[in-house]
């Protein structure tokens, strides 16, 4: 009996374990972020589109400006690749251009549309996102060559951002939501890992093009690690009085590089707020912050003159663009669009000061991170109709920007 007693009890401990893990894996399973969210949340498309309604401004001029810029996408066909091969630029650059253009156009025209859907309810758009969507994850296969990884990740964003717009619509069938996922796993995301352990600003689109994907596939420990990963270098990124040293050094385009960088670091960190609360721009050491870095790109834009680490940097104005949509009814330029949308999580009128003069902004080539930057407000403060900041701070009048006479201290130069 004793023995039998024994034995019985190891198998009740044994059976409770399984259960246990059971229960683990199946919460596991089941657990889901809120959909769409990501990017965008619910909290934040019900706002704008409470702004658009109402026509205020600066969100109704930038919804207009969407819609033109939808409006003629409509008829355009898809470029997906079986083989997104992106050779080096200077190795081969017209198939670099050629290539590296038919995702970043396919992914913006798939955005664009998904997000004119959320906010308008027509269903034109929504037909058009999905047609781009299921091209891709039908036709492409695989990445390919030198250039092949880091293109995939910084264009594909905006790919996983239209189909988290689009993951509520009803006429995008589960078998395409699905392919599109497996897509996803095995190609974009399978991209962006490849690179989320580098140095310099390759690994800042890895990590975010890795959380968009963690987040839209419900992967919690996934995000975990680009969390883990965000907060396991940033302080070696980011110096004590704000420049990034893997950046800097950049010659010609550090200022360019500068903002290449923060782009995707703070757009992983937005996602990373919206999916777990954690505040991550908030962190800081020995001066070493997101803010910090931040203000020392928007000082030397300002004054390229004054930057240090290279003489005549190129400079990000609005005569800089960077466009293959041929429209003259927009602005799209760095860093503008991510002065803007830092001014809403930073709260800082100062940032909106410098931005508010080229509204509305649409950065729309290239990469993909802070895009629709006027119409889609970012804020760590909840999007209830009583936000200060976007009912009144984010909404000043366009005024001329006299760069020399901006109150923003000057960064300590190295």
């Amino acid at each position: 009996m004793i023995i039998n007693g024994s034995i019985s009890n190891r198998l009740f401990k044994k059976f409770t374990l399984l259960l246990i893990l059971c229960a683990v894996q199946l919460s596991t399973s089941l657990f889901a972020f809120e959909h769409p969210g990501g990017m965008h949340s619910k909290a934040q498309i019900k706002f704008v589109r409470h702004e658009i309604r109402d026509k205020h401004e600066p969100y109704f001029s930038a919804f207009q400006q969407l819609l033109g810029i939808t409006d003629t996408i409509l008829k355009k066909e898809h470029h997906a690749l079986t083989d997104f091969s992106v050779p080096g630029f200077y190795k081969k650059p017209e198939e670099h251009i050629r290539n590296s253009r038919s995702l970043a156009t396919d992914a913006f025209n798939a955005y664009a549309c998904a997000l004119a859907w959320q906010l308008s309810g027509e269903e034109k758009y929504a037909k058009h996102a999905i047609y781009i969507l299921n091209a891709w994850s039908t036709i492409n296969k695989r990445y390919s060559e030198s250039d092949g990884t880091l293109v995939m990740s910084y264009t594909g964003t905006a790919m996983v951002m239209a189909a988290e717009l689009m993951s509520n619509n009803k006429n995008w069938s589960d078998t395409d939501k699905h392919l599109f996922s497996n897509w996803v796993k095995t190609v974009y995301r399978k991209a962006t890992n490849e690179i989320r352990n580098k140095k310099n600003n390759w690994a800042d689109w890895g990590r975010f093009g890795s959380t968009l994907s963690a987040y839209y596939l419900d992967d919690t420990e996934d995000l975990k690690e680009n969390i883990r990963l965000f907060k396991s270098d940033l302080f070696d990124k980011i110096a004590e009085d704000g420049h990034m040293p893997q950046e800097t050094r950049r010659g010609v385009n550090g200022i360019w590089y500068t903002y290449f960088s923060l782009a995707p670091m703070t757009a992983t960190a937005w996602v990373a707020f919206n999916a777990t609360g954690e505040n991550l721009f908030a962190l800081q050491k020995e001066g070493r912050s997101v803010k910090a870095a931040i203000d020392y790109l928007l000082f030397y834009n300002r004054h390229p003159n004054e930057w240090t680490w290279f003489k005549n940097p190129v400079q990000g104005t609005h005569e800089s663009k960077f466009s293959d949509l041929d429209l003259k009814t927009f602005n799209s330029f760095w860093p503008a669009n991510l002065i803007e949308a830092m001014s809403g999580i930073f709260s800082d009128s100062e940032y909106v000061s410098y931005a508010a003069p080229y509204r509305p902004l649409c950065y729309e080539n290239h990469h993909f991170a802070w895009v629709f930057t006027t119409l889609m407000p970012v804020t760590l403060d909840g999007y209830k109709r009583n936000n200060h900041f976007l009912r009144k701070n984010f909404c000043v009048t366009k005024t001329d920007d006299s760069e020399n006479n901006r109150p923003i201290n000057k960064p300590v130069v190295p």
